[in-house]
């Protein structure tokens, strides 16, 4: 039996509408995440060179699910410029590990990332810097994320677990090739050193039920390594930039209590059909390398407001506008100098407070161009001791002084897998008597398709 039916887009003058047609069938439900997995899995099994088709242009799967099991990019980040500081002084007031921080040029970094699913319950990322020492010209490879994450825990909660970026604020869990500006916040390289506070642990967070984004975070990490500078850090670290100029006292971890616990809040909502806003909140606590019983306490405040036309061309025009402070309470524990064993130097214990924020708007004024303004500071209480002197004194010590920078930048963007960026650095610094004036002009490129960054 032929039955006619008039679809819903059919009026009385469109009469080519009617159609004759068949009994329909049922469909058949799209395929799950597991099953597209579970197919995805068997035809690169069938396939030869197993590996090269994981990480090939496509999704290696034949279902509607589309699912990339590997993505594979490289972030290339360079820049050139000079500054009326010299090299060593910029060492010191380009703080972050990946800052252009040497007249010339400088690479950044190389960073390649590899991230993906493992099955329905992980995905797992991996980064690999590789950046050239802007002093000594030799070519550093460091870890700097390698971790993994749960998909399908209940009660909306996820699990990360491995080597990664302390989520603390807003900047030190971004990877520097996705900041605005080409440096890192000076407060920042302060309390959590050139790299970002980062290291082997687990984080746990929790998405309340709530109207609307409101994410809670607990992590636990190892308080020792090169970059955890505010806990128990290594010698390598308080050779370079020993915090308030104290020795480094190794410690052994003996019990839970020598880790290092993180909290953070997060909440996020929009104010109209093209703005939202953001505010956190973060607070770490640990022991740290000056002697037993010595601890760091860190917290932190901050907010991001976006605002993007709603009829817009490539995603301009748009504001951004964002913030954090960051405050430190560092317990230096008393020490003996006893370099110079006729005349011993008692270092007493004290509490070290160093405190900052920075500010930055950027405004995206036309398809492909940015500009922007950031300014930072920072400032804090307790002499820092220097012990090639002998002597008291927050001013002299560059990771510690009183300290004000103003960096206006424009950027273009020919794509989406490059930029330039323009930026000037005015340095008023107690380390440095004049005012240091800097400009940078960098270069970045993008090669295949890189995680996404959290809002």
């Amino acid at each position: 039996m032929i039955r006619i039916r008039v679809p819903s887009c059919c009026c009385l003058l469109s009469l080519p509408c009617l159609v004759a047609q068949e009994p329909t069938q049922p469909t058949e439900p799209p395929p799950s995440r597991l099953q597209a997995l579970q197919q995805a899995m068997q035809d690169v099994r069938r396939q030869p060179g197993t590996a090269s088709s994981l990480i090939g242009p496509g999704p290696v799967t034949s279902t509607p699910g589309q699912l990339r099991l590997i993505d594979v990019s490289l972030d290339i980040v360079a820049a050139a410029g000079s500054s009326t500081a010299t090299d060593a002084e910029l060492s010191d007031l380009q703080g972050g590990g990946h800052d252009p921080k040497k007249r010339g040029f400088t690479l950044q970094q190389a960073e390649l990332s590899i991230g993906g699913a493992v099955d329905p319950y992980f995905t797992a990322e991996s980064h690999i810097v590789w950046f050239l020492d802007p002093v000594a010209g030799e070519t550093n490879v460091e870890l700097e994320e390698a971790f993994v994450t749960s998909q399908a825990l209940p009660y909306d909660l996820q699990l990360k677990a491995g080597m990664f970026l302390t989520e603390f604020g807003r900047l030190n869990a971004v990877h520097p090739h996705a900041w605005d500006w080409q440096d890192q916040p000076v407060i920042l390289s302060r309390v959590f050193g050139g790299d970002g506070m980062r290291a082997p642990g687990a984080r746990m967070s929790w998405l309340l039920p709530t109207g609307n984004y409101t994410e809670v975070f607990a992590t636990v990490q190892n308080a020792n390594g090169e970059q955890m500078t505010s806990f128990l850090a290594n010698e390598e670290v308080y050779a370079e930039r020993a915090i308030g100029g104290r020795a480094f006292a190794p410690s052994p971890v003996r019990s839970f209590g020598d880790l290092v616990y993180t909290g953070r809040l997060l909440s996020s909502w929009d104010l109209s059909d093209a703005s939202s806003t953001a505010v956190g909140a973060s607070v770490a606590f640990g022991p740290n390398a000056t002697g037993d019983g010595a601890d760091t306490l860190i917290w932190g405040a901050d907010f991001v407001y976006k605002w993007r036309a709603p009829s817009n061309q490539r995603g301009w025009p748009f504001f951004k506008l964002q913030g954090e402070f960051v405050g430190r309470q560092f317990q230096a524990a008393g020490q003996i100098d006893d370099s110079d064993p006729l005349d011993p130097v008692t270092v007493p214990g004290r509490t070290l407070r160093d405190h900052g924020a920075y500010l930055q708007a950027l405004w995206g004024f036309e398809p492909g161009w940015d500009v922007g303004l950031r300014g930072d500071w920072a400032s804090g209480s307790g002499d820092s001791y220097d012990p090639g002197t002998q002597t008291f004194a927050r001013s002299a010590d560059p990771y510690r002084c009183d300290r004000f920078r103003i960096s206006p930048m424009i950027e273009y963007h020919p794509s989406e897998f490059s930029r330039f960026r323009l930026q000037y650095n005015y340095d008023d610094t107690d380390a440095i008597g004049d005012p240091v004036h800097s400009v940078w002009l960098g270069f970045e490129i993008l090669i295949g398709k890189h995680p996404p960054h959290k809002y």
